[in-house]
């Protein structure tokens, strides 16, 4: 966790060196899936990785939000994204586990029931997790609680048509809440020469920031790598005004 953590601050700090004021990292942040049963290294937002990451946001005068874990019942943790700046520290517990035939998330990850925003620069931000992104509902919600941005901390593992897939989920929910998805992924496990069809459970990079009309305004690829968008959250409000699906 201390090497995460290390390896974050001097990413967050060259985001922010390029003018980034809210910076999303990936869920799992703190240790990636499966490089360790997760309840022991979890943490609550008083511990070292969060604390560090808050210290961080306050010193750069930024908002992070970040992929961590935290103790819950049973043995199992909760999947939280982190989110901290100057006068904000708090967190929001993914709500749908990662569930299907071939794996079960809810076995070792405690599911949240809050959806959560917050406020940045004027603009109201929503929080989902990674797997939440099939579900447009939860988008449409936070957008009727006044989400203009909706931020998605991911690992979105490699597989068939599954890069497409994501590409095709995150234009299909600022479509549908008329809001911005600014989404982190893990990048693939080596890079682009890495395996990218069998990346589970960590990410295959491709990390996204979508306008509320569904246009794409950057893409990223395999590799890690930082990205910067200048946006301006009224245009989801006009968006939502003009389609009003909400």
């Amino acid at each position: 966790m201390a090497d995460n953590l290390a390896a974050l601050t001097e990413r967050i700090r060259e985001a922010a060196n390029k003018g980034a004021t809210l910076i999303v990292c990936p869920e799992a942040s703190s240790q990636a899936f499966e490089s360790g049963p997760l309840s022991e290294q979890a943490e609550d937002l008083d511990g070292a990785f969060a604390t560090g990451l808050r210290e961080l946001a306050e010193e750069l005068g930024v908002t992070i939000v970040a992929g961590m874990f935290r103790p819950a019942s049973g043995g199992r943790v909760r999947n939280t994204a982190l989110i901290t700046g100057p006068d904000l520290h708090e967190g929001y517990d993914k709500i749908h586990a990662f569930d299907t035939a071939s794996y079960r998330e809810s076995d070792n990850v405690e599911p949240g029931t809050e959806l959560r925003t917050f406020g940045h620069e004027g603009a109201t931000v929503g929080v989902a997790i990674c797997f939440d992104i099939r579900f447009p509902d939860q988008f449409q919600e936070l957008a009727r609680r006044g989400a203009q941005i909706v931020v998605v901390p991911t690992s979105w593992a490699g597989g068939d048509n599954k890069i497409e897939e994501w590409i095709t989920l995150s234009r299909a929910r600022a479509l549908d809440a008329g809001v911005f998805i600014m989404a982190s992924d893990q990048a693939n496990p080596g890079g682009s020469i890495g395996t990218q069809e069998n990346s589970d459970p960590l990410g295959v990079g491709h990390s996204i920031a979508v306008a509320p009309n569904g246009t794409v305004l950057a893409l990223g690829g395999f590799d890690e790598e930082i990205i910067v968008v200048d946006i301006d959250p009224d245009d989801a409000t006009r968006r939502q005004a003009a389609v009003p699906l909400l």
